[in-house]
Formats: structure tokens, sequence, C-alpha cells
């Protein structure tokens, strides 16, 4: 392989080494890869958020302890709505090998990976199994170009192909594991039809920001089934080539106000597994979430809810007091999960 810069193996091992001392990685195979794949060849630069929501640049040379250390590093964003969005990044080294220990790869085995991204963690598949059992496709020509350059580099030459992940990759299927590094709000069937016998998906499974999670399926018969993971991890939405920014939903504050006291909790988005059940039972597609601040402390008061219909809720932070308008009902679905997730005896993830 070639590298630029001096000095990355002796981080990569340390890398390596937390991981392990965490619990991160189980197997010497993927310890052997952490400490030997040089994460700086495809991260050269990345971009980080100010208090503002400015965006930055900055290069990773002669930054190479920020390189390898267990943090997201984004690396491309689109205008979007007059805002830059963050739409790649290089995840987190130790989510990355957690979800690889989860998808129980094993030698001969062929892999799809749906989201190439910077082509870090295609190299990581490819140094555990070999170029010839690697797939990887991403929605973005460039990146998909920019990973296959910087994996030639590191030594390795996985199949990519630029395309829409949602279709998988039929031509070089079955695939005894699938590993999707982005959020989906329904699993494509077509991957189940992609998996070798008794191959398994990992994917994120949300159906709205932060509702969902982790899930390790296996295919039986006509269907997927499996179990969420125990820790949360959250990936940016699939995209897809006939995308087109989402302006906002429109708020009406209509006349007829309801109000009431709630005792479900506030903000519902930080009990992660109510915000998901309460998408299962009644919050309508595109709900937008956010918070009221004061204006001298700037401290937050209120949680909001508004949906692309109109409707919209308001739960104070201090007294639980509800007050929404239009016609759906945005905080009824929360309640109604919240007391599910009770009676059900406050499952976590698993």
């Amino acid at each position: 392989m070639t590298t630029t810069e001096t000095g990355w193996t002796s981080r990569a091992q340390r890398l390596a080494d937390l991981l392990r001392d965490r619990g991160d990685i189980r197997s010497p195979q993927w310890h052997e890869a952490v400490a030997e794949v040089p994460r700086h060849l495809f991260v050269p630069h990345a971009y980080e958020q100010d208090d503002t929501g400015n965006w930055t640049s900055w290069d990773t040379a002669g930054r190479l302890d920020r390189v390898y250390a267990p943090e997201t590093l984004v690396t491309a964003l689109e205008e979007r709505d007059g805002y830059q969005a963050a739409v790649s990044s290089s995840t987190k080294p130790d989510l990355m090998v957690r979800m690889l220990e989860t998808l129980d790869v094993r030698d001969g085995h062929h892999v799809l990976e749906i989201g190439t991204g910077t082509g870090y963690n295609a190299a990581l598949l490819s140094h555990r199994l070999g170029d010839d059992r690697v797939f990887s496709v991403d929605v973005d020509p460039g990146l998909v170009a920019l990973a296959r350059e910087r994996l030639a580099a590191a030594g390795y030459r996985p199949t990519l192909a630029a395309v829409d992940g949602e279709a998988g990759l039929s031509e070089h299927a079955p695939y005894d594991r699938i590993i999707a590094t982005c959020s989906v709000p329904a699993v494509p069937w077509c991957w189940a039809e992609q998996l070798a016998p008794d191959g398994a998906i990992l994917v994120d499974y949300k159906l709205a920001v932060s509702a969902g999670n982790l899930v390790n399926l296996r295919r039986r018969s006509d269907v997927l089934e499996g179990r969420f993971t125990t820790w949360w991890a959250g990936f940016m939405e699939m995209r897809h080539p006939q995308d087109r920014p989402i302006p906002a939903p429109r708020v009406c504050y209509a006349e007829g106000e309801r109000r009431w006291h709630t005792t479900a909790p506030v903000p519902p988005w930080q009990k992660l597994v109510v915000w998901f059940l309460a998408h299962l039972v009644g919050l309508p597609r595109g709900v937008v979430y956010g918070s009221l601040l004061d204006p001298d402390t700037r401290e937050p008061t209120a949680a909001t809810l508004a949906a692309p219909d109109g409707s919209w809720a308001r739960v104070g932070l201090a007294d639980h007091t509800v007050t929404e308008a239009g016609k759906t009902s945005l905080w009824e679905p929360v309640e109604s999960a919240y007391r599910l997730w009770l009676a059900t005896e406050r499952p976590g993830w698993a």
C-alpha cells in the first residue's frame, strides 16, 4: 500500500488496542484490520460545525490523533434550502467494529455494503475477507470514484458500484451478509432476496429521526426477523438519485387549541424506545421536532412537534402542559406509546 503520512501505523495500532480493551473488538481478525488499514487515506479532509451551525473544513494531515480516534468525521456537505447539511461521513471506528462483530462475518463469506462513503469500511471488510468477496454501493458517483481511488492507494480493490442502494446489487448475489451504513424507514425486500440461505442483514431501521435502531435480521422463508442491538446508533438516511430537498412543514397556529397535562416524557425523543413506538401507533410521517428557547437565557422551555399537514404541538418542559392544534393530534400517539412501554415493563431495544 502507499501512504503519504508517517506515524499512522502506531496510531492505528493504539486505536485497535483501545477498541479491543473496551470490548468493541472481540476477534483478532478485526483487531488486525483496524491496526493495518490507514484511515487517514480515506479522509484527507473533514468538516466540523460550530455553535452557530456553520461548517468549516479541516485537513487531516498533521492531525492523525483525531483521525485514529473513536470519532465520526463528516466528509461531505450538501446545500439544502439555504443551509448546509452533512450527507456523508466516516463513521466512528468503535461503532463500525461493533457492527462488523455483530454481523458475524466468517471466512469465505460474500458481503454487500450499502453506503460506500469514504471506503474505509469496505477496506476493513476487504482486509478481513479479500477483495473478491466484498461489494459496496453508493448513490453518489463522485463518492464512489474517490473511494475506489483511495481503496486502490491502500492496496484494496473490492467491487464498487454507483447505484441506488435500495435495489442492492443483484448481479453479484447471493450474499452471506448485507450491512447498511445508512438508515431506512423500511427494509427493502430485494435485500432479503439477495441473501444466501441463513444470510443476515444489519441495518439502521428508522421510522423518523432517532425513531429506531440497528437491527440484525435473518431471512426465515418469507420474512426477515431478528432483534435490535442493545446499543443505539444513528446513521444518515439513505439517499436516492431522485431525492429533492424537503421543505419544512407549514405550521398553522389555528384557533381552537387543545390543552391538557401529560405524564409522558418530555421531550419524548430522549426516551428513544418510546419515540420509536410513537411512530408505530400514530405519529404521521414527516413530523419535525424541536425546542422553544427562552429569549434571554437561550435555554429550552418547551418541546415542539410539527406535521406536514400543519398540525402542531407544544409541551412545556417545566409544567408538562400540552398545547396543540390541527386535525392530527401529535401528542396522543406519544402518550399511547408511553402507556404501551410501561405496560410491557419498560423494555430496552433488545
